[in-house]
């Protein structure tokens, strides 16, 4: 019988996507399986997300995680020595209960989660199984719908756009890996839509297009659509667009509007959500995601009600994969979708959680990486581990976004006939009369 009791734990501070600091854990079990995992970061952050542990001193700008892997070595690492891996629910609870805090900001929930990612890892290399089916068991079979950033603005690229992100997302594909090509193809159609406009080819944190000198939030709309067209594809039949407004990052609560810098206006509600349906209704855009803030709940619930029959309404910040808030939209009708990101709640076991409550509660759950990222692709196994459906990872550019798609490929290749890709058709109950 394999032995999985966990016999090590070694943390250190390594490097993500934008050269800040973040923490690598390597859990070692007495069976000699050993399981890696990297916590990623976040640029355009929510209010309720659990608190993401920075040293605050003088060493790179303050963003360093010395103090979070002292807190792996000091308190979590010698809670967990001996203890069986596989137990993920009992390890984070324990972890969860040993911080004490409501949001993990005495450990630090990029200690916590480097721990519980590391013992997920550490029990599927053990057991000679890839994570995916660790996780979902046999039942574990639905390859993600790809939703790709093309164009990157807001926090992603600073001094461009209000909107922080223009995706793609294959509607007509038969295999994701066919779904993937058809956004590469996008993407090189829309480089040579810049460079016809004579815009700089400039890449922003997530591998798109950094939106230099646009004359609207619109224009990314417009130059997405027609390189969908320079790429051969028919505008919402074959590639449909997705946006991430990341309402947020520009909304003043204080006066409850939105400014646009770009366009040098202010909206209220109601005309947020009004810009956003005439642009569906002129586009074709099958997802919207953080369309108002996360502080505007009224936004969001007229937002949702006027598009949620028709298109893909999707909760971010507003949500921050945190269940109470969850039942919150549910419970009120707002969104149809919700963004799941381990790193906004902290452990591998309450991410599931919000999964699965997000599936039963009739919304679509979206996978997704942060701004911030590395070589790890544990989010690659949960979206199928749990037959989640879709996959946000960035773009088809930069080391940290391809390791996940081409991760994706080969275990669409593992899984073969059993495996199951939903392709546009996932999209279709959103719509009704």
């Amino acid at each position: 019988m394999t032995d999985l009791t966990i016999r090590d734990i070694q943390a250190r501070q390594v490097f993500d996507s934008r050269a800040n600091p973040t923490v690598e854990v390597d859990m070692q079990l007495a069976c000699g399986a050993v399981g890696r995992a990297i916590v990623p970061s976040g640029a355009s952050t929510g209010k309720y997300e659990a608190l993401e542990l920075r040293d605050g001193d003088a060493h790179f700008g303050g963003k360093g995680v010395r103090r979070a892997i002292a807190n792996i070595e000091n308190e979590l690492r010698p809670m967990l020595l001996g203890r069986p891996a596989d137990r993920q629910a009992e390890l984070d609870a324990d972890m969860i209960s040993l911080d004490g805090t409501p949001n993990k900001s005495r450990l630090g929930a990029n200690a916590i989660l480097g721990c519980s990612m590391a013992a997920a890892w550490a029990s599927a290399n053990a057991v000679g199984e890839p994570l995916f089916r660790y996780l979902g068991g046999a039942c574990a079979r639905t390859v993600p719908v790809p939703m790709i950033q093309i164009i990157g603005g807001g926090a992603h690229a600073v001094d461009s756009i209000d909107v922080q992100d223009f995706l793609v997302i294959p509607m007509s594909a038969r295999t994701f890996e066919q779904g993937f090509e058809m956004a590469v193809d996008v993407y090189n159609a829309v480089k040579k839509v810049f460079a016809k406009c004579g815009k700089p080819l400039a890449i922003a944190d997530e591998g798109g297009f950094w939106p230099t000198a646009f004359s609207s939030n619109e224009q990314g709309l417009e130059l997405l659509t027609e390189g969908i067209v320079l790429a051969g594809y028919t505008p919402g039949r074959d590639v449909a667009i997705a946006l991430d407004i990341a309402s947020s990052e520009f909304y003043d609560e204080t006066k409850g509007v939105y400014r646009l810098s770009l366009e040098n206006r202010s909206l209220t509600s109601a005309e947020m959500v009004d810009m956003l349906c005439d642009w569906v209704d002129r586009y074709p855009i099958v997802s919207i995601e953080d369309g108002c803030s996360e502080f505007d709940w009224e936004g969001n619930r007229l937002l949702t009600e006027k598009l949620g029959n028709r298109i893909q309404i999707i909760g971010d910040d507003l949500f921050t994969t945190n269940i109470d808030r969850i039942k919150r939209g549910v419970s009120t009708g707002v969104c149809n979708a919700v963004l799941i990101k381990m790193n906004q709640i902290g452990t591998l076991t309450e991410t599931l959680e919000a999964i699965e409550f997000t599936k039963n509660s009739g919304y679509l759950p979206v996978i997704s990486a942060r701004s911030g990222e590395t070589e790890d692709a544990t989010i690659v196994h949960l979206a199928i581990g749990t037959n989640a459906g879709q996959l946000k990872v960035g773009s088809v550019a930069r080391s940290e976004r391809a390791v996940k798609w081409n991760e994706a490929i080969r275990m669409e290749q593992r899984l073969g006939r059993n495996g199951v890709y939903p392709s546009g058709a996932l999209f279709d109950r959103l719509r009704r009369a």
